[in-house]
């Protein structure tokens, strides 16, 4: 009898153990979706203090983790192809890969990786990380706001981020004159990834 009790106590422990460690959320692992385009890294620069000259990197590609339950650990990496660059004028846009600027040829890729994600109480985040541009790497951080989560009409799993940085060329090494209202690139994130 005694022994019978025990064992019934012991199965009893372990599906509550069980049932517990299955209702333990933990980060989930996403691709950005690249592929459908369902992500974009767009940038607008002052032209003269004209006008607004805006642009995209068309191809990029990334991968982050990310648990609501415990955002103090997302993480996220994302490499661009720096000669992607599109502003919507061929003779501009090869001026842009030049050294003057990107310097495509000797740097074919950017990089993101963050380091840290602080969540606000107004549901928006900070994200911290290192961008590596033309050699140099320096710390950047990216006021983060999450857009949606949840499944799909496909079956799969999906969470999405808006974000928006700025940095100053000559961070980057880039020193092309272009007056002094030119100084600041600013950058406009959409990340939509599929969880894994």
């Amino acid at each position: 009898m005694q022994f019978t009790q025990t064992l019934k106590a012991f199965a009893t422990s372990a599906l509550l153990g069980g049932a517990a460690m299955a209702g333990t959320a933990h980060a989930a692992d996403y691709v950005i979706d690249t592929e459908g385009a369902h992500a974009s890294i767009q940038f607008k620069i002052s032209h003269l203090g004209f006008s607004w000259l805006k642009g995209r990197f068309n191809d990029f590609e990334g991968d982050f983790s990310y648990d609501a339950d415990n955002p103090e650990a997302a993480e996220i990496t994302v490499t661009i192809d720096t000669a992607s660059i599109d502003s919507n004028h061929a003779d501009r846009d090869a001026h842009l890969r030049s050294a003057d600027f990107l310097d495509v040829e000797q740097f074919p890729q950017a990089r993101f990786v963050s380091t840290d994600f602080i969540p606000h109480d107004d549901g928006e985040a900070t994200l911290e990380g290192e961008l590596t541009l033309r050699g140099i790497t320096r710390d950047i951080a990216i006021d983060v706001e999450k857009i949606g989560e949840g499944e799909d009409p496909w079956g799969n799993y999906r969470v999405g981020f808006s974000g928006e940085t700025e940095f100053r060329l000559e961070d980057y090494g880039i020193d092309y004159e272009l007056g002094p209202t030119s100084e600041v690139v600013y950058l406009e994130l959409e990340v939509e990834g599929i969880q894994q």
